[in-house]
């Protein structure tokens, strides 16, 4: 026979004539039981003198064994049963593993990943499942557990929910069934444990104060951990004692077997019987080791804690002391002390306890300067510490925004009579009642997008090209955030229409929108800050209904341009699905991809907004991006969501995965540092869900505001009384002021027709932004051609149009 090399346990049973050590055995059957971890074999038989017992030592971790023609009669039975790689489950770990669970008679058995902690058995489809989607959850402290066959073995508890399992091996299954039990056990104890709690009195705070009371408890934790590890043994223990019988037993049978058909079953027996006690043997001394560590660590961490306790009683005597002295000396120079006059302690000593007050005052104040000062996030915009709090506060005055709005009124309305005819059309073509509205127009839902505009106060301030990029991305990725649950329309602007959004105090940036074009719609953004940025964009919307769900396509490019470095950045918006129109929850999706690139380094994001998959196992509203240089490197990988967050992660290396991905391409792998976070969405303003969910910009963008021109937004009759709730005279106002605009425009085309060039583009010039080619992008574009603050400062507004 031919040697074997031995990598992992295995049993092997023989038919022989002498023992390892050549002695007779008179045909008797012998068991050949090899552990590699522990480096010895075990030679186990049924007949023979007792030294044909042997033990197999040798120091290294691979042993040969080599079995002569002469020994054997016949050639081995039994296949070698391999092992899994993974440890033995230690009590109290999590154990994790692949196993095959019954689905139904058509699938039959399907793999699926198993995880078992804290006494519950859950199972995924996949590893990467256990972030986001739990299939199926068992409690074993109510579980039976049985064993069918060699590998398949049931859980079930009592009849609600029962996993029928398949292991694939039976060494892998015994593993599972040594876990599992001592889970078991362990979630039937803390159920007790918890069930006698409720008879126990919480422990009364010691004089000792708040600092005691931690210690206590600290010291309650270890001796509750301690516990448990000791009633793991006693489990363990019990669980030894029961395989070891039955090994014993089955050991014994053994001896008396002769070769026949039941050989092979009983074989089987001894075979699992035999792994299963040294796989809970294995459990036995790894909770033993883990006891002693424990022990041993919270021994030290004692002995230091009541060396501390001793120190710090001393220095708080010595304190005592101290303080006893002082007060007496105190308590002397107040007797010995010269008493005033009566005429200065009625006249200016009361001036000098005014003036005592008036320097503890001050010194106060100084205090307070010194926090409100260093609470902007930009250096330029700290004022030097000034003597009177007072004076900063009445230098920059913030003015306190609304947090709320009138609730929405629930009005129904027959939805299919208004859409059934608009299905193709324009949804600036569709004469729609303010019951699809919300309170705001499409100008200030455009400068929503400065939501989250620290993004760019920080991309104003990296060094690198590429992590600047990084967090442009990230803007555009949150200025979709807010759209998650609006599913209201947003008022169609009038076409002069303004908005302007003064936020200089609070984030160091003005903005201001224009509606330049109502057929086809389109409007001007432009937005200067402080902290070293500018955005401009000119947005186009093409909008389709389709009767199940209303697409929308926003067209125009974003320009993002930072002073410092010069660099310029432009994107173009992806597109936004209103489904279920007509029957449903309506509901929002974003999907398309996004080029941000910077054109002075060539650097580039490309960003992918994955569209909603009923049987995609991807998170919902899934973006991810690559930040590469001009020579194409991959530098940053993002990965998030486009409603909650994203993160960032810098490459180390990229290669390309074996695997294909969708048309025969190769999926390119990236091996990436710690992922940090770019940008998270904040929380909405409580009652939200009956607020339109706006969040806290959008509940101020419709306040009422001094000064604004008479063009602006706030302003818009029919958009006030909406707001207020008053919508049949919101949209008998709206009818109003749609009629005016077709108005004006028959006016405007009579006035067309004298020129050569009859067309409204060519009559219509917008008060605050003028058409020019853009030289980075190469489009015509609007931008802005300045005076609107200026007007606001002089209250200049003479040569506003009248649209409202």
């Amino acid at each position: 026979m031919s040697s074997a090399v031995v990598c992992a346990p295995y049993i092997r049973l023989f038919i022989v004539k002498r023992d390892i050590c050549g002695c007779p055995v008179e045909n008797k059957f012998c068991v050949l039981v090899v552990d590699h971890m522990e480096s010895k074999g075990v030679f186990l038989h049924a007949g023979g003198s007792p030294a044909g017992r042997c033990m197999l030592r040798k120091p290294c971790k691979r042993i040969h064994f080599t079995f002569r023609p002469r020994f054997c009669s016949v050639k081995p039975r039994a296949v070698v049963m391999s092992e899994p790689k993974a440890p033995a489950p230690a009590p109290g770990d999590t154990y994790k593993g692949w196993l095959f669970k019954w689905t139904n008679y058509i699938k039959g058995y399907q793999r699926r990943w198993f995880v078992l902690s804290n006494g519950l058995l859950s199972y995924y489809r996949t590893q990467a499942e256990m972030g986001h989607t739990c299939r199926g959850t068992i409690n074993l402290a109510t579980a039976n557990i049985a064993v069918e066959d060699s590998c398949n073995f049931v859980i079930s508890n009592g009849g609600a929910q029962t996993y029928h399992l398949k292991a694939s091996s039976e060494v892998e299954r015994q593993r599972w069934i040594t876990a599992l039990e001592l889970a078991k056990a362990k979630a039937v104890r803390m159920q007790a444990e918890s069930d006698d709690s409720g008879d126990d009195c919480p422990t009364s705070p010691t004089a000792s104060g708040q600092g005691g009371t931690s210690r206590n408890s600290e010291v309650q934790s270890t001796l509750r951990t301690l516990g448990s590890k000791v009633e793991d043994l006693s489990t363990c223990n019990d669980l030894i004692a029961k395989h070891g019988s039955a090994l014993q037993r089955s050991l014994s049978e053994l001896e008396g077997v002769k070769l026949g058909g039941e050989t092979g079953d009983k074989i089987r027996q001894v075979t699992e019987r035999a792994t299963l006690f040294r796989i809970t043997s294995n459990a036995m001394i790894n909770a033993c080791r883990d006891f002693l560590a424990l022990a041993q660590a919270h021994s030290k961490r004692w002995q230091k804690a009541l060396q501390a306790e001793r120190e710090q009683r001393v220095r708080l005597e010595e304190t005592l002391e101290q303080l006893a002295k002082q007060h007496n000396h105190l308590e002397r120079a107040f007797r010995g002390a010269t008493v005033l006059p009566s005429s200065q302690s009625s006249g200016s000593g009361k001036g000098d306890v005014s003036d005592e007050d008036d320097e503890n005052e001050f010194f106060d104040a100084m205090e307070d300067v010194q926090e409100f000062i260093t609470v902007p996030a930009d250096p330029k915009y700290h004022r030097s510490p000034c003597s009177c709090h007072s004076l900063c506060v009445s230098e920059f005055p913030v003015k306190k925004r609304r947090t709320r709005i009138p609730d929405k009124p629930n009005y129904s309305l027959n939805l299919w009579s208004i859409m059934k005819n608009c299905i193709g059309k324009e949804l600036s073509k569709i004469p729609m009642p303010v019951n699809f509205n919300e309170p705001i127009s499409m100008l200030q839902r455009l400068s929503e997008d400065l939501e989250y505009s620290e993004l760019l106060d920080k991309a104003a301030k990296c060094q690198s090209s590429l992590e600047q990029l990084c967090y442009v991305a990230a803007f555009t990725v949150s200025s979709y955030s807010t759209t998650v649950h609006r599913t209201g329309k947003p008022f169609n602007p009038l076409l002069g229409e303004t908005f302007e959004l003064d936020r200089i105090q609070e984030s160091g940036y003005r903005s201001l929108c224009e509606q330049v074009s109502h057929h086809p719609p389109a409007a001007a953004h432009h937005v200067i800050s402080e902290r070293g940025w500018t955005l401009r964009q000119e947005i186009a919307l093409a909008s389709k209904f389709r009767g199940k769900y209303l697409s929308i396509m926003p067209l125009g490019t974003i320009h993002c341009i930072f002073e410092k470095s010069n660099n310029h950045y432009t994107w173009k918006k992806v597109t936004t699905t209103v489904h279920n129109i007509i029957v449903g929850k309506l509901w929002i999706d974003q999907s398309g991809e996004i080029d941000v690139v910077n054109h002075k380094t060539g650097d580039r994001c490309h960003l992918k907004f994955a569209p909603y998959s009923y049987f995609s196992r991807d998170v919902a509203r899934k973006v991810t991006g690559v930040v590469t240089d001009k020579e194409g490197k991959a530098h940053y990988v993002l990965s998030g969501t486009w409603d909650e967050k994203m993160e960032f992660s810098r490459v180390m290396q990229s290669s390309r995965g074996g695997e294909n991905g969708t048309e025969g391409r190769q999926k390119t792998v990236y091996q990436t540092l710690k992922a940090r976070e770019l940008w998270r969405k904040n929380p909405l303003p409580e009652g939200a869900e009956t607020m339109y969910y706006f969040s806290s910009l959008a509940l101020t963008l419709n306040e009422s505001e001094d000064g604004v021109a008479p063009t602006d937004s706030r302003l818009r009759p029919d958009q006030r009384l909406m707001e207020q709730g008053r919508w049949e005279e919101a949209n008998a106002e709206k009818q109003r002021l749609e009629e005016k605009q077709r108005s004006v425009r028959r006016e405007r085309e009579r006035e067309a027709a004298r020129t050569t060039n009859p067309t409204e583009e060519d009559n219509y010039k917008p008060l605050w932004f003028e058409r020019c080619d853009d030289p980075v992008s190469g489009e015509a574009t609007f931008t802005y051609s300045g005076g609107y603050w200026e007007a606001k400062d002089q209250c200049s507004w003479e040569q506003c149009p009248d649209i409202f």
